[in-house]
């Protein structure tokens, strides 16, 4: 098939580990008429589960995304199997949640003007206003809830009807210093991405960095997951760390605290927007 008359399929599967799986899921594309270009799977031995994710090309004009996905039906259940299926051209629609800080949020606009997420940046929700005029420089909507203890539901209801409204797919926490509610989380499972400093357990409350400089730490990090009623507990997609030295100061641990932040949620949309990940209790499989 040429390549203008030619979409790319990616499959992502998870269920108990079996025999017959690759035959049968790899037997499926080829009477479908695919091409696998892409395969890779794992299986856990210890719980027996099987995973994989499987990119592969079909003629533009056979099935479209929810076609396949009805097509795929028989052989999911027959395996008692998870699936998704996703076309890669299709991009997401991505809302950003931010707060005061910006470095994140520089990050991402940064990197979509390079083209490396699969995404399009509908728009910025916030507490504050102070990112207002760094989405207008990026031409990126802009809305601002003021958020108190007394309105909070009220205001999280006014969030999901704007995410409802521009038909939203994830939802990136970039330093957005406000806890979502359960009833917020249950909109989207395993779609919203949130990133913060990797000193938890330790050094839980205000100014994490002066509390780990005070301690003498050697090494920093940085973390980023989805989303669970569990604070900062849900499946980690990415991490990094940075060694820190005696002659490193307070504000060097802020800097390059901030750095691993930008790097590591970056990683982390990139691998979401490229449908890599797979989650599995509080684990992920990333490919």
């Amino acid at each position: 098939m040429s390549e203008q008359n030619k979409k790319t399929v990616i499959l992502l599967l998870s269920c108990k580990d079996q025999k017959g799986l690759v035959f049968n899921i790899t037997n499926f594309i080829y009477k479908i008429g695919g091409n696998i270009i892409d395969l890779d799977e794992h299986v856990d031995p210890v719980e027996s589960m099987f995973f994989v994710r499987i990119a592969f090309d079909l003629e533009s004009q056979l099935f479209s995304e929810n076609e396949l996905n009805a097509q795929f039906e028989n052989l999911g259940k027959q395996f008692n199997a998870n699936w998704e299926i996703h076309l890669e051209e299709k991009m997401q629609k991505v809302a950003i949640f931010v707060s005061k800080y910006d470095h994140c949020l520089q990050e991402i606009f940064w990197r979509q003007t390079l083209n490396e997420f699969n995404i399009n940046i509908e728009l910025v929700i916030s507490n504050h206003e102070d990112l207002n005029r760094l989405c207008e420089q990026n031409n990126v909507l802009f809305y601002s809830f003021e958020i108190t203890k007394e309105n909070k539901l009220e205001a999280e209801q006014q969030q999901l009807d704007l995410l409802k409204q521009f038909k939203i797919d994830t939802v990136v926490l970039a330093r957005y210093m406000q806890i979502l509610s359960p009833q917020f989380v249950r909109e989207y499972p395993n779609k919203i991405i949130n990133i913060h400093h990797s000193f938890l357990p330790a050094f839980i409350g205000g100014n994490p960095y002066k509390q780990a400089f005070n301690r003498g730490v050697k090494i920093i990090g940085a973390t980023s997951h989805y989303v669970t009623n569990e604070l900062d507990e849900g499946p980690i997609i990415e991490q990094d760390i940075v060694r820190i030295s005696h002659n490193d100061s307070l504000k060097d641990l802020i800097r390059k605290g901030r750095d691993l932040e930008r790097f590591v949620l970056a990683r982390a949309i990139l691998l979401h927007s490229q449908y890599r990940i797979l989650t599995y209790g509080k684990k992920t499989i990333v490919f």
